[in-house]
């Protein structure tokens, strides 16, 4: 028998989908036909800007798939933007992509043997004895995690995320009347603390190296060990203060959780001592992470220990080639990612980002850098308000903020890890902003209101902290 429902809904989806892809066709026609061409910029350069803006609108709307949106324009690239082929699929052999490729594969191997949910585990049952301490607990798991897997919405939903439902069931805490009584609390405090941590690492999240591209590109290099030197004294300032906030904003939250520490240790002896497939991951991930850190001293590129470490979980049978075909996530990266890293690249080669920063700076003339960039970060912080990923909040904003503040003479290295962090710290600010946001707010145990409350409540102590604590740390460390 048909079923109704699924007949209206295709007609409505093929709608959606003929409409989304409509604008995008505006916004191309928009740009190369609407605004004036400078004459430093050659018309297929011009083009690829049209291209490029109208792949941005694309990501927002997801008409399609994202990486058929970015698959979409590496093609018209070759036709449009005056790239030949090659040229155009040149960014899928870049080593940043395959970097996050092998982390991915890495955090494949986490998640399948369980090491990554002992991890978890065992922070509750240390810490675990207070809703503060459980927040704290898998908010340092997260950011152990994160130190290798570039994917926060497998490591937070799929290894955070049922634990904290877990224990909130503990205390009867469900969705609706009983949430307050730690569901609510556990839900945004771990978020907000996941979108520190995605600002802390180099692998926080899956598009943070493409800031580190782009500002390669612009002549500042960024490796996993200076992000990680910049982000750890800040981001635990904002992982130890942003927890006590949202407890004090849910004043009826249980305060002692000894459950939580029994439920933790009772599923860690229900999953037995360590495996061997978990002690051979163990030593290959303390060694990746090792080499990462020390990276400037033997020379090695990350890219390089970071297969070495898949290969090695290969050969050992930890990950599987299966393993490897199956992971969606990362494939989805590989095409929307090495198309986005080649298309900016064109981009920039064809003088359109100078040229903007050039005529921006020209408006500014009389204004210094330091007002321009405190005006510039609130504007491109709040902005992700009208962003579903970060992403494509770093693709739109992050290159011609760096653009025109660097030739306003802003230090190229403040400005680079300001913005980058910052629009990790911006996924904060509503139940869309990344894609672990959903996952939480899914579980309804927060209403839409109070989720934004805190949202820009949180923003506000992130903006503090990072503002005085970071940039002064960042002074220190001599990045500007």
């Amino acid at each position: 028998m048909a079923h109704p429902e699924k007949g209206q809904a295709a007609p409505a989806n093929h709608a959606r989908r003929l409409k989304g892809i409509g604008i995008l066709v505006l916004i191309y026609v928009l740009v190369v036909y609407g605004i004036p061409r400078p004459e430093a910029i050659r018309p297929e350069g011009w083009r690829l800007l049209g291209l490029f803006m109208a792949t941005i609108g694309g990501l927002i709307l997801q008409p399609i798939p994202g990486g058929a949106v970015v698959l979409t324009a590496v093609t018209l690239a070759s036709v449009l933007g005056g790239l030949k082929i090659q040229e155009a699929l040149a960014g899928f052999s870049d080593s940043t992509v395959w970097l996050v490729m092998a982390a991915f594969f890495i955090s494949r191997s986490l998640i399948n043997t369980g090491l990554a949910r002992r991890i978890a585990l065992m922070f509750v049952r240390r810490f675990g004895k207070s809703s503060l301490g459980v927040c704290y607990a898998l908010s340092a798991s997260d950011m152990l995690l994160a130190t290798i897997i570039p994917s926060n919405g497998a490591r937070s939903g799929g290894v955070i995320l049922p634990i904290a439902r877990s224990i909130a069931e503990l205390y009867g805490s469900r969705p609706g009347p009983t949430a307050a009584i730690i569901g609510a609390f556990l839900m945004t405090a771990v978020y907000q603390s996941i979108c520190v941590t995605a600002a802390m690492f180099f692998t926080g999240q899956a598009s943070n190296p493409l800031a580190a591209q782009i500002a390669g590109e612009m002549g500042y290099q960024v490796t996993w060990a200076s992000w990680f030197a910049a982000g750890i004294v800040p981001g635990l300032c904002s992982m130890a203060v942003v927890p006590l906030v949202v407890l004090w904003l849910y004043p009826k939250t249980v305060r002692r959780t000894p459950e939580a520490a029994d439920f933790a240790a009772s599923e860690l002896r229900a999953m037995g001592p360590m495996t061997g497939a978990e002690k051979i991951l163990t030593v290959i991930f303390v060694s990746v992470c090792g080499l990462w850190v020390t990276s400037g001293w033997h020379g090695i590129d990350i890219t390089v220990s970071a297969l070495f470490g898949s290969v090695a979980l290969l050969l050992t049978g930890v990950l599987t080639w299966e393993d490897v075909k199956s992971e969606r996530a990362a494939w989805d990266i590989f095409v929307w990612y090495g198309g986005l890293l080649r298309l900016g690249k064109a981009l920039n080669d064809a003088g359109v980002t100078s040229e903007f920063a050039k005529t921006v700076a020209s408006a500014f003339e009389h204004t210094g850098w330091v007002p321009l960039f405190a005006v510039a970060l609130l504007v491109y912080f709040y902005a992700h308000y009208g962003f579903a990923s970060i992403t494509a909040h770093i693709l739109a904003m992050f290159p011609p903020f760096l653009a025109v503040l660097a030739a306003k003479g802003a230090p190229l290295g403040l400005l680079v890890f300001a913005f980058a962090c910052f629009a990790n710290l911006a996924a904060g600010l509503t139940h869309y902003g990344t894609t672990p946001a959903p996952m939480f707010y899914a579980h309804d145990y927060v209403p839409f209101r109070q989720w934004w409350k805190i949202g820009a409540i949180v923003s506000l102590l992130n903006l503090a902290i990072w503002s005085t604590v970071g940039f002064s740390w960042w002074k220190w460390l001599g990045i500007w």
